[in-house]
This record gives structure tokens, C-alpha cells and sequence, in this order.
């Protein structure tokens, strides 16, 4: 349970706002790079924190994020023309470029003292991983991009997506973050056997055991240990012998998760929620593989909805969403699957968009399973009210601790979770050396 005035805190983002600046502190995806195809293209309007701005990519290629509206009149630069390495104002031709400056007014006679004048506002772009990020923190304090590992291979390596979720950016997180609830939420309906082969779960393929430990253990004991760039967060359950299934994900700040699902050698998932207003997000999601190139047909449905992704209709909502009650089909939900809704990130969204635009904390009554929860909270508020003293976040410069893993592994139970993590990922605290 939080107080109201944490409660305001956490989930406000509007510039000025205490969780608005510190979220500014670091570098934020806000568009995908197919988005802005190639020089010239159509413009883009991005919503991020309560500012609108407008992303283009000149004719040499860079991306520019600025204010949309032309200091002259006012006029809404996104009905302007992207031209010789500038937007032009459709109202009365004034043209900028990817930094803000005003390049011409051709309806006044001006001199380069003037026209510096009337720049536009405009924010650093970096490309990588596919994704277009923005720093909107003060000028010229730009740390490092976050090494966040899906970006550090060749696009063959991974699959991006970015999805509308219509809820505060802080329930999504904690979504992502908690784990326990995938013994209910993304289980078969509890009348539905787990396809089990002569009737035991040992003789069952991975995924099925996975789920039935899942489904058979609904209270893992958890391990958080904080590092440098926010805390890993281990979930253990029991499985059908002596050994524990252990589900660890990831946090980095401010608003980035690692899924806790993928065994060694499968793909890995993650996401980062960025505030659109208070009542919304983007949730940018990546899928990579570290060993290999993926596969068309892995492409194709990861992309079509599988994991964290969700499957997607026009201008990235989800196909299933809050105004069609996600399509939910309650005979599935009696006879199939625990909640009548395809899709796990779809599900996800469900629940979280059910808490409301902005949950209540006030009213909450949280338990052992919430402590990533917990621990989210007290680090993004703990680093909110620092900034409002004058410290900067660390986590911000710190570029290669973002450089980590989530996923499964199982080990003995005797097994501590430090153990644990070097046996799965070489390092205690997941870090990819």
C-alpha cells in the first residue's frame, strides 16, 4: 500500500512533475524506426509525458523530434512539407530543421540574429535497436544509450514491437514485474489437463512442465538483489521432484523489464513502458536470440502475438483491447483457458487496464509475492524524491550494467539464488560479460 501523495508521485509524468523529470533522466524509445521510413517521409506525432512533439527524418537521413507548432502563427507542423533538409510550415513556408533552427521565413525580410530567435524546441535523437529514442533531460547532460543486449546484435537477431496499453505507465511495469500471477492469469482453465503423456507431468514436453509447476506451485518464494542498474528478482516454485523452477526477471530504471521465461538457449523478451499522458502508455517490446539469426516462421509469430507481444491492428493498438473488452469468450473461459482472452500480453492488459487509468494503492493489501512490486516502487519514488534534492539518478550513467539477461533455469533446491545465477547466466546478477 502506498500513501496518496506517493501515489501522485509515481504515476504523474507531466513535465515539471517529480517521476516527469526523473523519467527525463534517462533516454526513452519514442518510435519505432519503421515509423520514419526513409528521408523525406511523412512526419510522426509522438505523445510522450504530457509534451507533444513531431518526429521527422530530414534528407540526409537524421530524425529530428521538435514542438509542432510553427513559432510564427502557430500553425501545426505536422501538415508541413519534409523538403531539402528541413519541415516546412505549410501556412506560410517558414522551414526548420532537425535541431529546431529556423533555416528560412521566406514572408520576412530576416537576418540569422532573428530567425535564432524563433527556433523550435527540440530534443537529441539517438537510432539503435531499431527503436528511435529521445533525450528530453537538460541540455547537453545526454548520458550514454542504455546497452540494453537485444540492441547489441544485428536486426536478424531480434524482433521490436510497440503496442498501446490504455493504463499509468506504473501498473504496466508492475505487471511486467510481477511474476506470481502467471499461475492464474495464463493458465489453462483448471478443468483442462496439461496434455500430460501417460499421465504424469515428468514425461510431459518443457512447456507443459513448466506450466504444471506453475499451475501446481501458485505461492514462489522470492529473491531480489539490487545492482547498478535497478534489481533482479528471482521466483521459485517447486517442481514434480526434488529440484526448484526459478523464474528471474529484470529491472533497469526507470521503466525497463527482462521476462522471466526463456531456458537456456531460447529467445529472450523484454519491454519498457513509456508514459504517453497519466492515463496511457507505448510499451516497446524485444525479442532476441544472442546464438543465432531468427527464423522467418519465429519472426512471423512472435510478431503476430506471442509472449509480451501482442497482435496488433492500425496505429499499434492491440487487436484486442479495453474498448472491445478484449474480446473475452466466456465459454473459453469456463472450458479452455482461466480467462477467455488469446493471447498472454493481452491478458496481461486485461488486468492492468482493469485496475483503472491509475490504480489506488491506497486501497491494496499486498503480500510475499509482491516484493518486486514493492521494490519498483521504492526505487523509482526513492530516485524521484533524490532528483528533487539535486541527485541525479546513477542508474542513468550507468550504460553497461543495462547489459543483462532474464529467463528460467532449474536447479537443485539446496541450490542459494547466488548459485543459481551463476549456474544460469555466469554472474550473480545476470550481467552478459
Amino acid at each position: 500500500m502506498l500513501s496518496a501523495a506517493d501515489n501522485e508521485l509515481l504515476t504523474r509524468t507531466n513535465p515539471g512533475t517529480p517521476m516527469g523529470e526523473y523519467l527525463r533522466r534517462f533516454w526513452q524509445p519514442v518510435a519505432l524506426a519503421e515509423e520514419l521510413p526513409h528521408p523525406d517521409c511523412d512526419p510522426v506525432r509522438v505523445a510522450i509525458m504530457g509534451e507533444d512533439l513531431l518526429a521527422f527524418r530530414d534528407s540526409t537521413g537524421q530524425v529530428g523530434l521538435v514542438s509542432p507548432r510553427c513559432p510564427h502563427r502557430g500553425a501545426d507542423l505536422y501538415y508541413g512539407r519534409n523538403e531539402d533538409a528541413g519541415l516546412r510550415c505549410a501556412y506560410h513556408g517558414w522551414k526548420f530543421d532537425v535541431h529546431g533552427k529556423c533555416l528560412e521565413t521566406p514572408t520576412i525580410d530576416s537576418n540569422a540574429a532573428y530567425r535564432a530567435k524563433v527556433c523550435l524546441k527540440s530534443y537529441p535523437t539517438r537510432e539503435w535497436g531499431d527503436f528511435v529514442w529521445a533525450w528530453l533531460g537538460p541540455t547537453g547532460a545526454e548520458p550514454a544509450l542504455p546497452k540494453l543486449e537485444f540492441a547489441l546484435f544485428g536486426a536478424e537477431h531480434r524482433v521490436v514491437q510497440k503496442k498501446l496499453q490504455q493504463c499509468n505507465w506504473a501498473q504496466a511495469v508492475e505487471g511486467g514485474l510481477d511474476t506470481a500471477h502467471f499461475s492464474f492469469l495464463h493458465m489453462p482453465a483448471p478443468s483442462v489437463p496439461l496434455g500430460q503423456t501417460a499421465g504424469t507431468i515428468t514425461q510431459a514436453n518443457a512447456d507443459q512442465q513448466r506450466l504444471a509447476w506453475m499451475r501446481n506451485d501458485p505461492m514462489p518464494r522470492f529473491t531480489i538483489r539490487e545492482h547498478d542498474a535497478g534489481f533482479v528478482a528471482g521466483a521459485a516454485r517447486q517442481t514434480d521432484g526434488p529440484s526448484l523452477y526459478w523464474r528471474i526477471s529484470q529491472f533497469m530504471q526507470p521503466n525497463h523489464s527482462l521476462a522471466p521465461n526463456a531456458l537456456k538457449g531460447e529467445t529472450y523478451q523484454g519491454q519498457t513502458w513509456v508514459p504517453i499522458d497519466d492515463h496511457s502508455c507505448w510499451v516497446y517490446c524485444y525479442a532476441w536470440n544472442p546464438e543465432r539469426a531468427l527464423t522467418r516462421a519465429e519472426r512471423e509469430k512472435i510478431s503476430a502475438g506471442h509472449g509480451v507481444f501482442a497482435a496488433l491492428g492500425p496505429r499499434y493498438v492491440p487487436l484486442r483491447n479495453r474498448a472491445n473488452d478484449y474480446l473475452i469468450d466466456r465459454g473459453e473461459q469456463r472450458h479452455a483457458t482461466f480467462t477467455g482472452v488469446k493471447g498472454v500480453a493481452e491478458q496481461d492488459a486485461m488486468i492492468q487496464d482493469s485496475q483503472g487509468l491509475i490504480a489506488d494503492r491506497t486501497q491494496e493489501h499486498l503480500g510475499p509475492t509482491d516484493v518486486a512490486v514493492v521494490r519498483f516502487r521504492r526505487q523509482v519514488l526513492g530516485g524521484a524524491k533524490a532528483l528533487q534534492q539535486g541527485q541525479a539518478p546513477r542508474a542513468a550513467g550507468q550504460d553497461e550494467a543495462y547489459r543483462l539477461r532474464g529467463g528460467s533455469a532449474v536447479f537443485d533446491a539446496a541450490a542459494p539464488f547466488e548459485a543459481v545465477m551463476e549456474g544460469r547466466f555466469g554472474d550473480v546478477a545476470g550481467r552478459v560479460r
